[in-house]
Protein backbone atom coordinates (compact mmCIF):
# COMPACT_ATOMS: atom_id res chain seq x y z
CA UNK A 1 0.00 0.00 0.00
CA UNK A 2 1.26 3.64 -1.21
CA UNK A 3 1.40 5.99 1.51
CA UNK A 4 0.31 9.78 1.35
CA UNK A 5 3.33 10.79 2.06
CA UNK A 6 5.19 8.74 -1.27
CA UNK A 7 3.17 11.15 -3.63
CA UNK A 8 3.64 14.23 -1.84
CA UNK A 9 6.82 16.38 -2.66
CA UNK A 10 6.26 18.40 0.43
CA UNK A 11 9.91 18.88 0.97
CA UNK A 12 10.02 20.69 -2.39
CA UNK A 13 6.90 22.80 -1.22
CA UNK A 14 8.90 23.33 2.28
CA UNK A 15 11.72 24.62 -0.31
CA UNK A 16 10.40 26.71 -2.37
CA UNK A 17 8.70 28.54 -0.12
CA UNK A 18 11.98 29.07 1.90
CA UNK A 19 13.54 30.15 -0.93
CA UNK A 20 10.33 32.52 -1.56
CA UNK A 21 10.74 34.39 1.82
CA UNK A 22 14.65 34.43 1.91
CA UNK A 23 14.51 36.03 -1.39
CA UNK A 24 11.51 38.68 -0.84
CA UNK A 25 13.40 39.37 2.29
CA UNK A 26 16.74 39.69 0.43
CA UNK A 27 14.94 42.00 -1.63
CA UNK A 28 13.59 44.11 1.15
CA UNK A 29 17.46 44.07 2.76
CA UNK A 30 19.06 45.50 -0.55
CA UNK A 31 16.06 48.06 -0.90
CA UNK A 32 16.60 49.49 2.44
CA UNK A 33 20.52 49.61 1.71
CA UNK A 34 21.34 47.29 4.52
CA UNK A 35 24.39 46.04 3.24
CA UNK A 36 23.22 42.60 4.58
CA UNK A 37 22.83 39.03 3.12
CA UNK A 38 19.47 37.31 4.84
CA UNK A 39 22.28 34.69 6.35
CA UNK A 40 24.37 37.19 7.87
CA UNK A 41 21.26 38.45 9.49
CA UNK A 42 20.78 35.47 11.04
CA UNK A 43 23.58 35.40 12.64
CA UNK A 44 23.44 39.05 13.85
CA UNK A 45 19.45 37.58 14.98
CA UNK A 46 21.06 34.83 17.17
CA UNK A 47 24.25 37.03 18.33
CA UNK A 48 21.55 39.73 19.64
CA UNK A 49 19.79 37.14 21.36
CA UNK A 50 22.52 34.88 22.88
CA UNK A 51 25.92 37.35 23.58
CA UNK A 52 28.76 35.81 23.63
CA UNK A 53 28.03 32.45 22.33
CA UNK A 54 30.74 30.39 21.11
CA UNK A 55 31.00 29.97 17.16
CA UNK A 56 30.76 25.96 17.37
CA UNK A 57 26.55 27.25 19.29
CA UNK A 58 26.12 29.59 17.15
CA UNK A 59 26.71 27.34 13.84
CA UNK A 60 24.60 24.34 15.63
CA UNK A 61 21.69 27.30 16.54
CA UNK A 62 22.04 28.68 12.68
CA UNK A 63 21.80 25.13 11.35
CA UNK A 64 25.15 26.21 9.40
CA UNK A 65 28.38 24.77 9.14
CA UNK A 66 30.96 25.90 11.28
CA UNK A 67 33.17 27.40 8.48
CA UNK A 68 30.20 28.87 6.84
CA UNK A 69 29.74 30.73 10.47
CA UNK A 70 33.34 31.69 10.59
CA UNK A 71 32.92 33.54 7.07
CA UNK A 72 30.05 35.56 7.85
CA UNK A 73 31.77 36.25 11.10
CA UNK A 74 34.52 37.67 9.63
CA UNK A 75 32.48 39.61 7.10
CA UNK A 76 30.47 41.19 9.93
CA UNK A 77 33.16 41.66 11.90
CA UNK A 78 35.21 43.64 8.71
CA UNK A 79 31.53 45.80 8.85
CA UNK A 80 32.06 46.43 12.54
CA UNK A 81 28.92 44.70 13.74
CA UNK A 82 30.83 41.70 15.65
CA UNK A 83 33.80 41.22 17.64
CA UNK A 84 35.20 38.04 19.44
CA UNK A 85 36.70 37.74 22.85
CA UNK A 86 38.80 34.88 23.64
CA UNK A 87 36.99 32.71 26.72
CA UNK A 88 38.24 33.24 30.20
CA UNK A 89 37.70 29.43 31.10
CA UNK A 90 39.69 28.38 27.31
CA UNK A 91 42.03 30.33 25.29
CA UNK A 92 41.35 28.20 22.40
CA UNK A 93 38.00 28.84 22.62
CA UNK A 94 36.28 32.82 21.15
CA UNK A 95 33.35 34.04 21.72
CA UNK A 96 30.98 36.00 19.06
CA UNK A 97 29.06 39.89 20.56
CA UNK A 98 27.67 42.42 18.47
CA UNK A 99 28.88 45.55 18.72
CA UNK A 100 27.08 48.52 19.49
CA UNK A 101 27.39 48.70 15.66
CA UNK A 102 26.17 45.44 15.53
CA UNK A 103 23.25 45.95 18.10
CA UNK A 104 22.29 49.46 16.10
CA UNK A 105 22.24 46.99 13.00
CA UNK A 106 19.65 44.45 14.94
CA UNK A 107 17.22 47.25 15.79
CA UNK A 108 17.62 48.70 12.81
CA UNK A 109 16.83 45.50 10.20
CA UNK A 110 14.34 44.01 13.19
CA UNK A 111 11.46 46.03 11.89
CA UNK A 112 11.41 44.94 8.06
CA UNK A 113 11.91 41.24 9.05
CA UNK A 114 8.77 41.67 11.54
CA UNK A 115 6.75 42.80 8.23
CA UNK A 116 8.10 40.33 6.10
CA UNK A 117 7.15 37.77 8.51
CA UNK A 118 3.32 39.73 8.93
CA UNK A 119 3.02 39.85 5.24
CA UNK A 120 4.06 36.13 5.03
CA UNK A 121 1.70 34.58 7.49
CA UNK A 122 -0.98 37.27 6.22
CA UNK A 123 -4.45 36.06 7.71
CA UNK A 124 -3.70 32.96 9.27
CA UNK A 125 -4.88 32.52 13.01
CA UNK A 126 -3.10 31.69 16.41
CA UNK A 127 -4.48 27.78 15.90
CA UNK A 128 -2.84 27.65 12.19
CA UNK A 129 0.63 28.82 13.70
CA UNK A 130 -0.21 25.70 16.31
CA UNK A 131 -0.63 23.43 13.90
CA UNK A 132 2.53 24.86 11.51
CA UNK A 133 4.75 24.19 14.54
CA UNK A 134 3.32 20.83 15.23
CA UNK A 135 3.69 19.51 12.06
CA UNK A 136 7.22 20.89 11.36
CA UNK A 137 8.46 19.96 14.64
CA UNK A 138 7.12 16.28 13.76
CA UNK A 139 8.70 16.24 10.29
CA UNK A 140 12.23 17.48 12.10
CA UNK A 141 11.75 14.81 15.19
CA UNK A 142 11.04 12.22 12.59
CA UNK A 143 14.15 12.72 10.18
CA UNK A 144 16.17 13.41 13.28
CA UNK A 145 15.32 9.54 14.51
Amino acid sequence: MTHPSDTRAYFFKIDTTIKKIRNALQKQFNEAGFDLTVDQWVVIDHLYRNPGISQNNLAEMTTKDAPTVTRIIDLLSQKGLTERRMADDDRRKFLVFLTEAGAAKHREVLPVVSAMRRKGWGELSEEDYQHFVRIMDSIYQNISE
